[in-house]
């Protein structure tokens, strides 16, 4: 198993468009920096035929330290939550052909 990477992105575009390299890249930084930015403002994130990127607010609740078994306070926090279109789902699922809807 093998793990994409900006580079890899980067030059996947540039084989696919036929921008620089360097443009490519830039574009790469932007389209990632932009889709930062509107969830650290806790604004969600779809990509039709991908999936929806959202921020989640998970409250204060108590743990345990698996070690010791002690009770720990865990402080309320924000968590990036990912959910697949249908059409990823399917192509992962062994390639199973989904039409794109406005839902996922």
């Amino acid at each position: 198993m093998t793990t994409v990477t900006r580079a890899h992105l980067a030059d996947t575009i540039h084989a696919e468009v036929g921008l620089s390299r360097n443009e490519c890249a830039d574009l790469l930084e932007i389209v990632l920096g932009r889709l930062g930015a509107a969830l650290e403002s806790g604004e969600s994130v779809k990509i039709s035929g991908f999936g929806t990127f959202s921020v989640r607010q998970k409250g204060r609740r108590v743990g345990r330290n698996p070690k010791t078994g002690e009770e720990v306070p865990i402080l309320p926090r924000r968590v990036l939550v990912f959910r697949p279109s249908h059409v990823l789902r399917g192509r992962i699922n062994g390639g199973i052909a989904v039409e794109a809807d406005d839902d996922d």
